[in-house]
């Protein structure tokens, strides 16, 4: 992590496009630092491809290993709008149906068609937030 608040990832360009790079960096889980996770079989590793907007997209190559770096308020946004609010969206549903009357099975899809829907809005207003929520890019 950066002395200026940021949240740094470490990743390798995938590609390069018009004022665009496409990083892949390794996301690790928390398990990640601890010793048994070798023979525990629960620790996970998932390559993630960030797309970065930047007027210095032709400075970098495929290949290239780089830092991604985003605003630490920003990241904190990104975590409140993709697990808190859809977390809290599903259990105002399941206990607003189970409080009118629903059965178990109604109530679930009931919730779970409130989260699939916040999250089609939330795709739908992504350019909206790709304006508050920015990645960086810079050469190692």
């Amino acid at each position: 992590m950066a002395a200026g608040g940021d949240i740094e990832h470490s990743g390798r360009v995938q590609r390069v496009g018009e004022g665009r790079v496409w990083v892949a960096i390794v996301a690790n889980s928390a398990c990640e630092g601890c010793r048994a996770r070798k023979a525990c079989g629960v620790s996970e590793s998932a390559e993630k491809i960030v797309e970065v907007e930047t007027s210095a997209a032709s400075e970098f190559a495929a290949g290239e290993e780089v830092i991604v770096a985003v605003r630490r308020k920003a990241g904190l946004r990104a975590v409140v709008f993709a697990y808190v609010l859809p977390l809290a969206v599903l259990i105002l549903l399941l206990a607003g149906a189970k409080l009118f009357g629903a059965e178990d099975g109604p109530a679930a899809l009931i919730s779970l068609t409130g989260v699939a829907l916040y999250y089609a809005v939330l795709r739908l207003l992504r350019s909206a937030m790709s304006e508050r929520i920015r990645f960086t890019v810079r050469k190692i």
